[in-house]
Order: C-alpha cells, then sequence, then structure tokens
C-alpha cells in the first residue's frame, strides 16, 4: 500500500498530535521501505542504524565500495565492523533495478563546489535521475545532501517529475486521484571522525513538502534518533538552518585567523590572548587555522550562489571566504620569512609536512586546505615531504597527484609543519618530530599540539 492511500486514514491523521510512544502508525511500522543512495560519510551511518531496526537497500555507483562493505570494511572509519554485521536488515547493491521494492528513497550524495566556487550539483542530479526512474505513486523522497534554500523544490524535484512521470505533491489535498510523490528534508549533521558526536545523538532537523510528509518524516527519523529531532515548518527552513551552521562556523574562524595575522604583526601570542579572552562566560572558543573540508569550505558558496542568483551581494559571507581561503599561502609565507630569519635558504630547502587530510583523526581528504600551504611553498623552489599515517600514497596521488612518505627521513628536513593534529603526532613526542629535522631546523605547529616553549613558529 502507498503513503497517498493512506494520507486520509484516521489513523495517520492523529499522530500529528500524538507522540512516536502513545501510537504505532502503520505507515511507519510497516508501509516505508526504505533505500539509501550514496554510502559515504552520511549515507553509511545512516543506512546502519536504519539496517537494525528494518530492511534497508543500501546503494552507491562504486562497485568497489559495494565489495568493501559487503566485506565488513569501511575506508571512512565512520562504521565498525561490529556496527556493519549487527544492521542484520541492510544490503548493497550498485544495481538501480534492486532498488524497485523501495517507496522512501533518502539521498545522502556529495554536494561539491566546482573549480569556480559553484555549486556542483550534478551528483545530485544523477542521483535524482536514478530514482526518478524508480519512482511509484504516494513514494517518498528524502534529500540530506547540503543545498541552498530551495534547490530541493526547485532542482530536484522536476528531475524527478521528469523521469518518473509523476507530479511533485506539496499539497496533498489538491492531488486526490493524480499520481505523486512527496519530498522530504533533513540535513546531514556528521562530523568525520568524531566518535564522540554519533549521528544517534546529535539532534535530527526534518521536514517535508506537506505538514503530513513532515510528521511522516519526522516519525521514521525518530526511530534511530535518540536525541530526538526538531520538525521544521517547510523545506526551504531546514535546508538554510543547514547551510548557515557551517556559514556561522566559517565567519567566525575567519574573524580570528583575521586577528591571527593582525596579532602576529604585533608580535603578540594569539593563543595567550585567546586564553584570556575565554575566561569570560560568553566568549566563543575558536581557534585560528585552515578550513577546509567538504562542510565548512564549501556550505558558504552554496548560500552566497542562491543570495547572488536573487540579487543580493553577501559582503561579509565573502570576505570571511576569501580570508579563510588565504591562509595557506600565509601560512607558507610565514614559514619563509622565519626560515630567512634563521638564515635557512627556502630555495632547495626541505620540508616535513605532518597531515594531509582535512581535520585530525580523519582519513578525509576532499578540500584539505593543507595542498595549499604544499603548493606555496613548491612556488619557493623547496622540496615537499608530505607523511600521513591515515592516508596511502594512492589516495593522495588519485586526489592530487602527490606522493606521501611511509616514514619521515631522520635529521632530514630543514623545516617541519605540524599541518593536522593526529593523535598519533602527539604520541609521538617532540623529541622524536624534532629528530626529523637537522640540526638548525624550523618547528611550526599549527594546531598548538605542543607548548609554545617546545616549537619555533605558531599560526
Amino acid at each position: 500500500m502507498k503513503i497517498s492511500s493512506l494520507i486520509h486514514c484516521d489513523v495517520y491523521i492523529s499522530f500529528e498530535q500524538t507522540s512516536a510512544t502513545e501510537i504505532e502508525s502503520p505507515l511507519i511500522k510497516n508501509e516505508l521501505n526504505l533505500a539509501v543512495i550514496g554510502l559515504g560519510y552520511v549515507g553509511l551511518p545512516l543506512a546502519v542504524e536504519f539496517g537494525k531496526k528494518r530492511p534497508v537497500i543500501g546503494f552507491d555507483i562504486n562497485q568497489q565500495r559495494i565489495n568493501e562493505l559487503q566485506s565488513g570494511f569501511d575506508k571512512t572509519e565512520e562504521v565498525d565492523v561490529v556496527s556493519l554485521k549487527s544492521a542484520h536488515h541492510l544490503s548493497f547493491t550498485t544495481d538501480p533495478s534492486e532498488l524497485a521494492t523501495a517507496n522512501c528513497y533518502i539521498i545522502t550524495v556529495p554536494t561539491p563546489i566546482d573549480q569556480n566556487k559553484k555549486p556542483d550539483l550534478s551528483p545530485l542530479r544523477s542521483a535524482s535521475e536514478i530514482v526518478g526512474k524508480l519512482l511509484q505513486d504516494g513514494d517518498i523522497v528524502i534529500y540530506e545532501s547540503t543545498v541552498y534554500p530551495g534547490a530541493t523544490e526547485e532542482v530536484c524535484a522536476p528531475i524527478l517529475e521528469k523521469f518518473s512521470g509523476l507530479k511533485y505533491s506539496a499539497d496533498l489535498p489538491t492531488t486526490d486521484g493524480v499520481p505523486c510523490f512527496h519530498l522530504g528534508y533533513s540535513p546531514e549533521r556528521i562530523n568525520p571522525g568524531d566518535k564522540l558526536h554519533r549521528i544517534t545523538n546529535i539532534v535530527k532537523v526534518t521536514s517535508g513538502s506537506s505538514p503530513e510528509i513532515a510528521t511522516c518524516v519526522d516519525h521514521l527519523y525518530q526511530e534511530i534518533i535518540t536525541a530526538g529531532t526538531h520538525k521544521a515548518e517547510s523545506i526551504k527552513v531546514a535546508e538554510a538552518a543547514k547551510v548557515i551552521e557551517n556559514t556561522q562556523r566559517d565567519l567566525n574562524i575567519s574573524l580570528i585567523n583575521e586577528l591571527t595575522i593582525i596579532f602576529n604583526k604585533m608580535g603578540v601570542d594569539t593563543e595567550a590572548v585567546l586564553e584570556a579572552a575565554g575566561t569570560k562566560w560568553n566568549f566563543l572558543p575558536f581557534r585560528p587555522g585552515l578550513v577546509g573540508g567538504h562542510c565548512i569550505g564549501v556550505d558558504p558558496y552554496y548560500l552566497t550562489h542562491k543570495a547572488q542568483n536573487i540579487g543580493y551581494n553577501p559582503e561579509i559571507i565573502l570576505a570571511g571566504r576569501r580570508l579563510n581561503d588565504r591562509m595557506g599561502q600565509y601560512i607558507a609565507a610565514q614559514l619563509i620569512e622565519e626560515m630567512n630569519t634563521k638564515s635557512i635558504q627556502p630555495d632547495g630547502a626541505k620540508i616535513l609536512i605532518m597531515g594531509l587530510t582535512f581535520k585530525e583523526n580523519c582519513p578525509d581528504l576532499r578540500n584539505t586546505k593543507v595542498v595549499d600551504i604544499i603548493d606555496e611553498l613548491k612556488h619557493h623552489n623547496c622540496t615537499v615531504d608530505v607523511y600521513d599515517p591515515l592516508v596511502t600514497s594512492a589516495q593522495s596521488q588519485s586526489e592530487y597527484n602527490l606522493s606521501t612518505v611511509e616514514a619521515p627521513a631522520e635529521g632530514g628536513y630543514d623545516a617541519i609543519i605540524l599541518a593536522v593534529a593526529h593523535d598519533s603526532f602527539r604520541d609521538l613526542g617532540i623529541d622524536k618530530i624534532r629528530g626529523f629535522g637537522k640540526q638548525n631546523h624550523i618547528l611550526y605547529d599549527l594546531k598548538y599540539i605542543y607548548p609554545k616553549h617546545q616549537t619555533d613558529l605558531r599560526l
């Protein structure tokens, strides 16, 4: 039975005013057959949690990814073997025809930016086309991919309509008898590498194309989200809420980065300033650094793209983005200046970069800004070795045409940059890391891994 035949039944209408614990809706308990489209950092944990409770089909276009998951291995390290095995109702496939039994599709594909820093919606369009060819009357499509406000209904809905031949229903009572599909939007809040904040204990924002569908989507996520859900009043509100989460963080970091540049010119230690300011109860504890990854360094461009399309130029957001995007060049310039101060010739100098991923304790290389430091140093004719135990040389070659070393050379470097705060770098200890340098070398600690007196340069 499809959802369109249930929307007017007394049981379904009643749970708009009834909590999930007070009623077991047949719509949620029996009628939603799930498929998760895209099994990356977002999709896999979601599919696993639902797969512990109900049948779920996990779909990805990458056959190697599917083979690895079927063998119990997750290269993103977001889901361990035990959790994968505990999802007894979860199956994996690259064959779209195997999704035909589903009537609720959750799309979790990436939404990157292109070389011009414009939204690249090609993965979202492709996923919508795949699902559109499978849609039947009454099916629900829920998007989790980060987009600008309006994208789900303005970009995705027409694709679904085109390939399904169905009508997008944003107003259920007026479409009785007309074959249609419904939309939901529940933005992902995955924090890669974070073992404390997991999908189940982060409040989930939900929404739907009508009050009835919004309630249906909300109750579905309540099955797995122990932290609770927040039902937004519309899909656009949910989209906007997601995109401003990371825009706000981006702007706060850009402010601290600019303050750091100012303090460095004044000869004032930024960390000491932040520690002093942090004694006030409402001071926000942001720290300077590189802003990469697939969220903070990307999402603001989705919002600014939409703003410009409606005739508004977002000056503050774009200013923050420009400053954060220049930090790699600034860091390299700082190091070159310090090398000159210590009579270390930059031309031909050998430099070790420790860490390549966009954040600590995470193998994710997407949009890492460490590569900006590397590129700038190469412009000064430096020889750069990159060491990151979480990344294989094949991965770095594929992503950035960079080779990594299996181990740094003892006593071989004129400068060492601690670019990522992996626990393994803390575990090495300062003496071991110093041992990678020549007798006269510079240790630049971007992440404040070690105390100030043990390093030569900090951001």
